[in-house]
Parts: structure tokens; C-alpha cells; sequence
């Protein structure tokens, strides 16, 4: 069945990607850039104040919530994950460096977005009279359209990201961090499962609360972690950045210059990888993150939109940026291994699992830096399973539990732990390429409702 379904998922994907999802994205990011008058420049300077000049760790909310701080790393959890690593990886591998550029021109409309779809959810939330709070995508896609279109549209958003993210999603996630651990510690994949199964049922059970007391401190530890890590090979690598930085905007206009092939089709690739894995690393327009920020304990919807913003900019700017330099100044430049360009003899030992590790052991060596990129993988993918898992699960009540919400928790916990382990012990590109499909679907009835939605975003960004 796999061997069957499998050419058409890469083929439909292909579709997806090229066609409408580029559009879709780049359309909604540069809509409400115009809309807000480029919020994401003129509220920056707001947005890092909301974030780093309230940060408090021990900060006390009630068990249906989060602080806006928490409502943060929880996004940056589900938004730094192997899309950093893996992810960006592939994209310079199979668009060559430029993929980069256009990676950053995702992000930087993307902020426009992601400032919209918190906003929204925190517009379009609803809190219970115990406290509860429901909000995120389904909310306020059925705010924009009434009636069954919009309850279809909802389900339809529902089932996608349930599929995507709590399920094949996480199955990624520890896929990537079962073979990390093994080439690094020798650990076995089955016992790295299930240690993983076992961690996250403990946090699970605890529900919100738990889970965000997690991520707010495993966050910052691996984002600062990996930046010290990222520094140490840059300064190694000196006096090749300059060259670097300019391959990624070279390439972005020129990729038949590395990859081959016509212009035109060295430009798609360039710029369909950098959106796609833009989207995979960032999530702006997915729906995803929303989830989160509308369970942050703030009033005012403008604050977490803001806040929002920082996290696509921590996510690509920073830690998706460091990564790719890395990538770059160590196996595309004169001494690299890519240097010469795609040969076969090279191209049979390189591919985007491993591409960064080799990156990080030209400079560290090799059991150094495998054990680096492990415990960095580790922390960015386990975060993300977290976060993914909590965003189903909001998913899952609003479909099946408004008569016995913990019965539906219950079952999609232990399907979500048994993709887990799975995803531990084998490693399928269906399953990938089946993520990337329902991870684009979601982004089509998002982007209608953001786009439906856009008076009520100004309204709030102009009060």
C-alpha cells in the first residue's frame, strides 16, 4: 500500500507546494504586512519588550492557562524542532544555499501573519464559566464563516493537524531523535522509545500546567545551548563567513550555479524548499502556534500578536539562520565537502539527516559533534512532541469531546504514544511526505479564515 500511495503524496505535495502553498503564504504574509502597515517593523521593539521585559519563570496562573512567557515557548517548542535541523538541511541540499533567502522572506512576511493568527485566537477564544479556555484556528475559522461551510472547514482543519502533528508529526520527531541517539550514545532505538513514551505521558497526564512549566525551561536551555554551540564553529570558521552569507543571496537568484540544470528549474527549487521548509521550521500561517498563544493569561489580543512575532524571529532569524551558516561555511566553501558541487561519490554519503552533524564534526570532530547535534536535536524535538501533542488534543475535544472531553483525551493519548514508539523504531519517507501533505492542507482553511478576518486584526492593532 505504501509503494502504491507513495508517488502520488510526493506528486500531490509537489502540487501543493508549488502552486498554492507559495502563493498562499507569500500572499496572506504580504497582505497583512500592507494591512498593518509592516507591524512586524513598526512593533518589534514592543514585541521584545512584551517578552523578555515580563519573563518570570515562577509567574502563577491558573490551571486552564498560561503567562503570555509560557504561551511563547510553547510556540517557539512546536516551531524549533527538526525543522531547524533536518529541515533546513534538505532545503540547502536539494535548493542549494538560496533556499535560505527565500526562507527569510517567508519569516519576515510570516511575522505579519503569525501576528494575526495570535491576535485572533485570543479575539476569538472562548472561556468557560470553570476557567476553561477553547481557542485557536477552529474558533475563529468558524467566526469568519457561519453556518456548515464553516463548521467543514473547521473539521476539516481539525482532522488535518490531529493527523499531522499529534500523530505522524511526533512519529518524525522521534524518529529523528531514536537515530541521533544511537549514532551518538549507541543507545538502541527501542530504548530510546521507550524512555520517550514514558517522559511524555508523565507531562501529558499533568496536562497545560505541566506541560508548560516544561518548555518554559527547556526552551531558553536549548536555544541558548545551541547558539553557544553554533558561535564556537563560527569563529572556527571565520574567515569563510563573508563567502557564506554571500552564496545565500548568490544562489537565491543564480541556483543553476550549484545545482544544476536550467534556470528554471533551479529557481523553483530554490524558492519552493525555502517555503516549504520555511513553513515546516517557522509554522506562520500553518495554524499551529495560535493553540498556544490563545491560552496565554493577557487581555489584550495586540500583546500576544506581538509576542508571536518574536517567536518566528527566535525561530528563523536566529536559530534557523545560525544552523544554515553552519551548514554553509563548513561544507560549501573552498575546503567543504559540497565545494565541488553534487557529485555522486559525495551525494551517497550526504543527505539531510546527516548533513548538519557532518557540518558540526569539521570542527568538533566526529564523536563531539555527534554527541552536540544529539542533545540539540533531543531537546528541539522532544519540545516539539509536547507542543504538537497539546495542539491535537485541543483538536480532538473540539471534535469528539463536548459530551466526555476525558475519554477523547484518553484515547488520543495512547494513539499519540503508540506513534511515538513507532516513530523510534522505523523511519518512512511516506510517513514524511504524508506529514508535509496534512501540514499543507491545514494552511488552506487558516489562510481563508485570516484572510476573512482582516478587519477585525486592524481593529485590534488600531485600538
Amino acid at each position: 500500500m505504501e509503494e502504491i500511495l507513495y508517488p502520488y503524496v510526493v506528486k500531490f505535495n509537489e502540487y501543493l507546494s508549488n502552486y498554492i502553498l507559495v502563493f498562499l503564504l507569500v500572499g496572506v504574509g504580504l497582505f497583512y504586512t500592507i494591512k498593518t502597515r509592516f507591524v512586524q517593523i513598526r512593533c518589534f521593539k514592543e514585541g521584545l519588550k512584551n517578552v523578555f521585559g515580563k519573563v518570570n519563570i515562577f509567574d502563577k496562573t491558573n490551571s486552564n492557562s498560561m503567562t503570555s512567557f509560557q504561551a511563547l515557548t510553547t510556540a517557539i517548542a512546536a516551531q524549533v524542532g527538526t525543522g531547524n535541523i533536518v529541515g533546513a538541511s534538505g532545503a540547502i541540499l536539494i535548493g542549494g544555499p538560496g533556499a535560505i533567502f527565500w526562507m527569510w522572506v517567508i519569516a519576515f512576511f510570516g511575522m505579519a501573519t503569525i501576528y494575526a493568527e495570535a491576535t485572533l485566537a485570543i479575539k476569538t477564544r472562548v472561556i468557560e464559566a470553570d476557567g476553561k479556555i477553547k481557542g485557536g484556528p477552529v474558533y475563529y475559522i468558524i467566526t469568519a464563516f457561519k453556518g456548515r461551510f464553516g463548521k467543514f472547514l473547521a473539521g476539516f482543519f481539525a482532522v488535518a493537524i490531529i493527523l499531522a502533528l499529534g500523530f505522524m508529526g511526533c512519529m518524525v520527531q522521534s524518529n529523528s531523535i531514536a537515530c541521533c541517539m544511537e549514532t551518538a550514545f549507541g543507545i538502541k532505538p527501542y530504548i530510546m522509545g521507550i524512555l520517550l513514551v514514558i517522559i511524555s505521558s508523565f507531562i501529558f497526564v499533568g496536562g497545560i500546567k505541566r506541560l508548560a512549566s516544561v518548555v518554559e525551561k527547556i526552551v531558553p536551555f536549548m536555544a541558548l545551548f545551541f547558539v553557544i554551540g553554533g558561535l564556537i564553529i563560527l569563529i572556527a570558521r571565520i574567515k569563510y563567513i563573508p563567502e557564506t552569507v554571500y552564496m545565500i543571496f548568490k544562489y537565491a537568484f543564480m541556483p543553476q550555479a550549484i545545482l544544476g540544470g536550467s534556470f528554471g528549474y533551479a529557481i523553483k527549487q530554490a524558492i519552493t524548499q525555502g517555503a516549504k521548509r520555511g513553513l515546516f521550521s517557522n509554522e506562520a500561517g500553518m495554524g499551529s502556534t495560535p493553540h498556544a498563544h490563545a491560552l496565554a493569561n493577557v487581555k489584550d489580543p495586540h500583546i500576544q500578536g506581538t509576542v508571536a512575532m518574536i517567536s518566528v524571529f527566535i525561530d528563523t532569524f536566529i536559530i534557523l539562520t545560525l544552523n544554515a551558516l553552519i551548514v554553509i561555511s563548513t561544507l560549501y566553501t573552498k575546503d567543504g565537502a559540497l565545494s565541488s558541487g553534487y557529485t555522486e561519490a559525495v551525494m551517497n554519503i550526504l543527505n539531510k539527516t546527516n548533513l548538519v552533524q557532518t557540518a558540526f564534526d569539521t570542527v568538533f570532530g566526529n564523536s563531539i559533534g555527534a554527541v552536540f547535534v544529539a542533545v540539540c536535536l533531543f531537546f528541539f524535538a522532544f519540545s516539539t512532541i509536547l507542543s504538537w501533542n497539546l495542539f491535537g488534543k485541543i483538536n480532538v475535544i473540539y471534535l469528539f469531546g463536548k459530551k466526555h472531553p476525558k475519554i477523547a483525551e484518553t484515547i488520543y493519548m495512547m494513539i499519540a504514544l503508540a506513534f511515538i514508539m513507532a516513530g523510534s523504531l522505523t523511519s518512512s519517507d511516506f510517513v514524511w511526505e504524508l506529514t508535509d501533505m496534512f501540514n499543507n492542507l491545514m494552511v488552506i482553511p487558516n489562510v481563508l479564515a485570516l484572510f476573512a478576518l482582516s478587519n477585525v486584526v486592524a481593529g485590534c492593532l488600531k485600538k
